[in-house]
């Protein structure tokens, strides 16, 4: 079996950044399957190279998350075009496997079934137009029909769908395309990469290794995320006898104001570090204690599947979440952590100083993560649940 990828955002592990597409492709080329993918990179040529057994095209077609909203669109169109014109290659392929975000990658799987007559499954991680039109991106009423128009075609010309979250899964179910098959295949936790681990201090570690709390934001990370109101929250804990330290991990479009946020309020015991690989994360995970995951308070964004909640997991480290959802309901239901209102810091500040001074609280907690990571979200068994989408 040849399986084509599209994914305009496919990362590796030595790149860093979201790596969903890569474990699914991966999966796929363990199990002897021909695996090809089509995406994009920042540089001026293209690039093919063979990667773990991945045949991976590299398009030149630049993506930032600085952009605005016309520069992405154009990249986006771009890919769609580029994409599928590099699809002739591979018009042997049984199957086309389209993975949004954005939604246009579902526009080029539709070419590429009705030139090459290629089936397609089109992975849902995010569900638009109707995230950017919550967002307020979209505000123009007759564009954002024609993108719901685009939307259910794309649903109901694929031979299936994979949705990332259960949410997203009943939304396309009961509302987009009634007795359309959807798969639910979340994110993965890593289990075998991420474990729980003693923390490596002592002569030359460069940070404390009392008890931390990380704040991993990835690349990517921008006006989605609620991390603007996380610098009131570490402000809280120097006004507190409970002071700790908070890292804030990664890039994005939000950074350079958030620096000048936590300079203005004169913080010390947040520290900004720099983007880094899966390699980087684990080891900024071994000296925390917990993983805050947030988002802006939008009712969307609820459906999602953020990855860095899942190597927290995987990690065995306490989840801490601002925004509600079936995420929330899990963590609530596994007592791996704890929700806060983001409009109020000093829950924050209560919540967590229970975990760090009630014995054994924090302990049961990352243990219910990890729990969680193995029966649930491991990366061996939902791959071998990927797999049976193409049966």
């Amino acid at each position: 079996m040849k399986v084509l990828i599209l994914h305009q955002h496919y990362k590796t592990p030595a790149t860093g950044g979201a790596i969903r597409s890569y474990y699914l492709a991966k999966a796929l080329a363990d199990k002897g399957v021909t695996t090809v993918v089509i995406t994009a990179h920042n540089e001026k040529f293209y690039k093919q190279e063979i990667t773990d057994g991945i045949e991976v095209h590299y398009l030149p077609i630049a993506y930032d998350n600085r952009f605005g909203f016309f520069a992405r669109s154009w990249s986006f169109l771009k890919y769609v075009r580029a994409s599928v014109t590099l699809a002739h290659r591979f018009r042997d392929a049984d199957y086309c496997y389209a993975i949004s975000v954005p939604l246009t990658v579902g526009l080029a799987a539709l070419w590429i079934k009705m030139r090459y007559k290629i089936p397609y499954i089109f992975e849902v991680g995010d569900l638009w137009p109707e995230a950017p039109v919550q967002l307020g991106f979209i505000k123009n009423i007759v564009f954002a029909q024609s993108l719901y128009a685009l939307e259910k075609r794309i649903y109901k010309s694929a031979k299936s769908i994979v949705a990332l979250s259960p949410s997203i899964q009943t939304a396309i179910e009961k509302k987009k395309v009634p007795g359309k098959t959807v798969h639910l295949i979340p994110n993965m936790a890593d289990c075998d990469f991420y474990k729980p681990e003693k923390k490596r201090c002592g002569p030359g570690s460069s940070v404390c290794c009392a008890k931390q709390i990380g704040c991993i934001v990835h690349r990517g990370a921008g006006c989605c995320q609620r991390v603007g109101l996380f610098p009131g929250v570490c402000k809280r804990y120097t006004q507190s006898t409970t002071a700790r330290s908070f890292f804030m991990c990664g890039d994005g479009a939000e950074l350079e104001r958030l620096k000048g946020h936590a300079q203005s309020l004169g913080l010390t015991n947040l520290t900004f570090l720099d983007f880094r690989n899966r390699d980087g994360v684990k080891a900024l995970l071994n000296i925390t204690d917990a993983v805050f995951v947030c988002y802006k308070q939008v009712p969307v964004l609820e459906t999602g599947s953020p990855n860095k909640f899942f190597d927290g997991l995987a990690a065995g480290k306490l989840i801490i979440i601002n925004f509600g959802g079936w995420i929330k309901a899990e963590v609530e239901a596994a007592r791996c952590g704890f929700y806060y209102n983001p409009q109020q810091p000093t829950e924050f500040v209560k919540k967590l100083s229970a975990y760090l001074y009630e014995g054994g609280l924090l302990e049961r907690a990352q243990a219910a993560a990890r729990n969680l990571a193995e029966e649930k979200y491991s990366r061996k068994k939902l791959s071998e649940v990927f797999g049976g989408v193409f049966r």
